[in-house]
Formats: C-alpha cells, structure tokens, sequence
C-alpha cells in the first residue's frame, strides 16, 4: 500500500508572511521614534515686542551694542504701551533705565550687525509680564479667545504633512511668543500619539464626534489651521510661499496672503513673518466676530425635566444668551495664590466661558477679562448669586466678598429680683 504526500508549494505562505511583515512594517514607521516633535517657547510669563530697528554709535563695540539694547527697550515700551491701550506711539509715557531694567525678561536678536564703533540690529523685547502689567493699565485691552487647537499644514512638494516630520513650519509655531496675543493657541509638540491624531486628515475632517474628543484630550475649544505651501523654484533659489489662515473643523478661511524668501537660508524668517501676520489675521477676526467658536463643538448636556424647579444657577444659565461678550472685572488680589483662586471661582460662574488675568496687582486690585454669554445686568446678577458684592466702576464691575456677619453679642443675664450680697 503506498502512501501520497501531499505537498504544499511555499510560494503562497511567503507571500502571506511578506505581507503581514509590510503591514507591521508600516504601523510601526507611523509609531517609530524620531525627531518629530517641537516643543513650543513658554511665553505665558512675558509679552513680546519685536521688529525694532536700532542704529547706535559709541566708542567700543560693547558700548554700540548695550547703547542699542537700551535704546530697544525704551522704543519697545513705548510700541507695547500704545499696543494695550490703543493710542499712538507718541501719546506712550517715558520710563527711566533703571524702571525698564526691571520688567524686561530678555532680549531677542533678529539680526544684528557689529562693528568696531556701531551697532545695527532689529531686536525684540521680552517684558515681564507681571511687572510691567501694573504700568501699562488696562484701556483698550481685547477679549480673549477660548483656547484654540493649532494644527500647522506644510505643502512642499506636492505633499502635505503635520506633525509626521520636523518641518520648518511647525518649528516657527514654536518660536513664536504667544503671550501677547489674544489667542489663546493650544501647540501641540508633536511627540507620542500626535502624528497619528492631528494629521492631514484629521485638519479635513468634517465629523464632529472625533473632534470633539480631540478638543477634550489637548484642553481646547476649537480649531485653527494655519497652512503654507512652499515652492522653491530651484535648489539653492527663491522660495515661494502662500499662506492660508483656517479655523474651525469646516476648515473656513480667515486671510490669505503670500510672501518670497531669496533662499533657503531666509526660509525660517519668511515662515516666522507669516506666523505674525496670521496671528494678526486670527485676531482681527476675534474682534469682529469671525472667530467664534464652533457651537457643534459643544458636548451638551442632557436637559433636566421640565417639572423639575430651576435652582437660581440654573436660572442665570437659562437667560444668557448663546453669544459671549467680553467684560472687565476687577478684584482684590492680596497674594498670587488669590489670583488663580478668582480665576477659578470666575470660570464657576454659570454662563461665563472664560476669565483670564489681564493686569496683575498683587496686593492690590487685578484686572481680569470675562467671556460671559449675557449682558452686563446678568453677569452682575450671576455674580451676586455666588456670594459676590458687586459694584459698577466706569463701565467695569467691582467684585468683593461679602463680608462675613459680626459675631453674636452676649446676652446679659436675667434679671432674678434678689439683690448682690
């Protein structure tokens, strides 16, 4: 009796292994480390001015340059004082050396030329933002966006990309010094899950079940897509640039504009200018009402019954209206603990979408912005309900605690008709 063996022919198994290995391959070069991410300058602390031209002559080299960056500090006052207040240049009051010695953090070097006698440079100014916030006052400061998720989009050569490479543009979202604008951006450093999270894709998607648990992951409330499509005309050669400010998950434009860089080499200050100007483009449409957020975004909650009785923060919650106004408050600030402490209790306020420091006082009164869904009469109302004594001072509001009541006086004993002995 013979036995047939039966074989089996390789080829097929190889080629079913060859693929399970690619398809590992590819999950693994998506997750792979490498030099992907960029983590973003801390400028919460500062406010920064920056393009001052300067051109000094003195009698070293060191003494050009010192004269320069004294000279940078007092036009940088000057261009950050008319900034917050909304008035000219020329209107911004002088301080002395010494005063500006105090609140500048740093000093920023664009670009500089030195010579034995001369120094010619642009620098940029970096000012403490809690020293020089009780000199500059208040008037004329804007609201504050809610926070914003930046997803940067680079098109070089006929291929987009975010956070799946360090590319230059997402390095000059990280340079920039966000702390004087009044967008609040959320820059993502581009390390651990965000090459798979916000990619390409993800900037056009529609849907907005996935956005709305990205936003709750990074702390945001919306979108901004800042893209840039470079094309270098030749190696070594001019660099074309066309810049498009998006926000929103619908990917809506805000501004449009294009600028040229000689050559490679200039590519960094090209991409830093266009990060300027589409933070002035975001924050002109904050003004006028084109940067608001997206009301699909909001994960609501599910509506009480109606034979249920409002509480009196409920009340407030149901009269505010859904668009948000901007509003000053003042408030005693005695330590720095105090100041997160009436962020916090501003925030719990129903109807307020934001509240966010905007001139620092410790130990006396601070300054802050609110986002409130309502006119001033309901906010003032909001505010009362949780314990706040609130005043109207010059178009702003004036919040204290309610003082606590005095204690009970002692009662004198009874009269029991019998006299002392």
């Amino acid at each position: 009796m013979t036995l047939s063996r039966r074989l089996i022919s390789p080829v097929p198994l190889l080629l079913l292994l060859l693929a399970i290995l690619g398809l590992g391959a590819i999950v693994y070069a998506q997750l792979e480390p490498g030099e992907r991410g960029v983590a973003p300058i801390d400028s919460s602390g500062s406010y920064e001015v920056g393009g001052i031209s300067v051109d000094v002559a003195g009698k070293t080299a060191d003494e050009a340059r010192i004269g320069g960056w004294r000279e940078a500090q007092r036009k940088g006052w000057k261009m950050l004082w008319a900034r917050v207040n909304g008035q000219p240049v020329s209107a911004a009051p002088g301080l002395p050396d010494s005063t500006l010695d105090s609140i500048v953090g740093g000093i920023v070097v664009e670009d500089e030329q030195i010579g034995t006698s001369r120094y010619i440079a642009r620098l940029g100014v970096l000012f403490d933002r809690a020293r020089a916030g009780q000199l500059l006052g208040v008037r004329g400061q804007t609201m504050r966006s809610p926070p914003m998720l930046v997803i940067p989009v680079q098109w070089s050569g006929s291929t987009p990309q975010t956070f799946e490479t360090r590319t230059e543009w997402q390095k000059a979202w990280a340079r920039f010094r966000s702390g004087g604008s009044p967008i609040d951006y959320v820059r993502p450093s581009g390390t651990g899950s965000d090459p798979l999270l916000l990619n390409v894709a993800q900037a056009r998607r529609p849907g907005r079940t996935w956005w709305r648990m990205l936003l709750d992951q990074y702390g945001a409330a919306d979108i901004v897509v800042p893209e840039v499509t470079l094309n270098r005309l030749w190696p070594g050669g001019p660099v074309l640039a066309r810049f498009v400010a998006r926000h929103g998950p619908d990917g809506h434009v805000i501004e449009t504009f294009s600028l040229s860089a000689p050559n490679g080499d200039a590519l960094p200050a090209m991409l830093d200018e266009g990060v300027r100007r589409i933070d002035e483009a975001y924050s002109r449409a904050l003004q006028d009402g084109r940067l608001r957020p997206d009301p699909s975004l909001v994960i609501e909650e599910p509506e009480a019954p109606l034979d249920e009785q409002l509480t009196t923060d409920e009340a407030v919650a149901e009269v505010a209206s859904l668009d948000a106004a901007s509003f000053t408050i003042q408030v005693d600030t005695p330590d720095a603990a105090s100041v997160g402490a009436a962020e916090s209790a501003l925030r719990a306020v129903p109807g307020v979408r934001s509240a966010s420091t905007v001139s620092l006082a410790l130990g006396g009164v601070s300054v802050m912005r609110v986002a409130y869904g309502g006119d001033i009469g309901g906010l003032r109302l909001a505010l009362a309900a949780r314990g706040w004594r609130v005043e109207d001072v010059g178009g702003a509001l004036r919040i204290r605690r309610q003082a606590a009541p005095p204690p009970a006086q002692p009662q004198p004993p009874a009269a029991t008709g019998q006299r002392p002995r």
